[in-house]
């Protein structure tokens, strides 16, 4: 079969490999659209971050490794010991595999756990015709669930994640940094968990558009005027209970400073790529929390998957800014989303079967 396998920066090759075998507990999924996630991205640009350069410890794998973890299929084949799924099932995939035994698993911190295995990193992931997946990854998809849509299933449960740990009331004004897709469904969540008000800032005016289509209260440039005094101004001089971080820039951080009222909550998503200086004596004096918030625990995952289904997150086609085929992700998907054309796009799906 076909695979995109990750050897380090810059290398990544579209490769002929052995398809899967499913083990006991495990199903073998025919991939129908994966996603391209910022994670990938970063592994392209900047890596090996994710991807193991030793044996993974609990995996055994390092590079080079099959990529992609956003995704959805069908099963084609089942483990012996598998239960609950049959071939022809339509599912999406969590990726994470917490081992379940650590410390922190024992807890239900499986984020955390202490030997964490991703498909698409630290085992064999979806940008390929098929993968193997575990008992405790799969989930059904619901009739009105396309393929697509249920490949936002993953990254739209980091946002349901970081709306929890934001702690987050109803009738909370938030802002959001950055409309890329972590931040368009982060604002889409954070409405649907009963934000009052979201207002976006973005560079890119077509995302700040959509953020809108999609719901944003009204979407600002950070590069125009005064954005604290601009959130000052629709507070009443309080500015926003949240910022979500979204952005991943050092400036991102330090204007959520400025956009954060007392008492209030900054939760990074974002991850600056060099140190950042912080105002800390501001975060002292006004007693602001920053919270870091990355990935999602099992259940998450699952609300993620019923927010779609509800209709309480809009997805597919909206967000979606290209298909192409597994043949062309180097060129159509990495090189164009590094390149100078990368603003024009959100979200990129890939499909072996095109």
């Amino acid at each position: 079969m076909q695979a995109l396998r990750y050897y380090q920066q810059k290398d990544f090759r579209l490769e002929t490999i052995s398809e899967p075998r499913p083990g006991p507990d495990e199903a073998k999924v025919k991939v129908k659209w994966c996603g391209i996630c910022g994670s990938d991205v970063q592994e392209y640009l900047s890596g090996p971050k994710m991807v193991p350069t030793r044996p993974h410890p609990q995996t055994g794998l390092s590079a080079p490794v099959t990529g992609g973890h956003e995704f959805s299929g069908s099963i084609v084949e089942t483990g012996k010991n598998l239960t609950g799924f049959a071939v022809g099932d339509r599912v999406v995939v969590r990726p994470t595999l917490p081992c379940y035994h650590c410390h922190y698993c024992r807890q239900g911190r499986y984020i955390q756990c202490a030997v964490l295995a991703t498909l698409g990193s630290s085992a064999n992931g979806a940008f390929a015709e098929y993968v193997t997946a575990r008992s405790d990854c799969l989930h059904k998809l619901p009739d009105n669930v396309s393929f697509e849509d249920a490949t936002y299933a993953e990254p739209l449960a980091c946002a349901i994640r970081a709306v929890q740990r934001s702690g987050m009331e109803p009738g909370a004004t938030v802002v959001v940094l950055g409309a890329g897709p972590i931040g368009l469904l982060t604002m889409q969540t954070a409405l649907a968990c009963g934000a009052s008000r979201v207002f976006v800032f973005e560079t890119v005016e077509s995302r700040r558009a959509l953020a809108e289509e999609l719901g944003a209260t009204a979407g600002f440039d950070p590069r125009e005027g005064n954005p604290g005094k601009i959130i000052a101004s629709l507070t009443n001089g309080r500015r926003a209970e949240i910022v979500f971080e979204c952005a991943g820039t050092g400036s991102a951080l330090l204007l959520a400073d400025s956009l954060s009222g007392r008492g209030s909550v900054i939760l990074q998503m974002g991850v600056p790529s060099e140190p950042v200086e912080f105002p800390f004596y501001n975060l002292f004096m006004r007693e602001k929390t920053i919270v870091a918030s990355q990935g999602y625990v099992n259940n998450q995952f699952e609300t993620a998957l019923e927010f779609i289904a509800n209709g309480k997150v809009r997805c597919d086609p909206v967000m979606t800014s290209a298909k192409i085929p597994l043949a062309e992700i180097v060129e159509e998907g990495f090189e164009v989303l590094t390149g100078p054309q990368a603003s024009r796009h959100c979200k990129i799906l890939v499909s072996p079967e095109q």
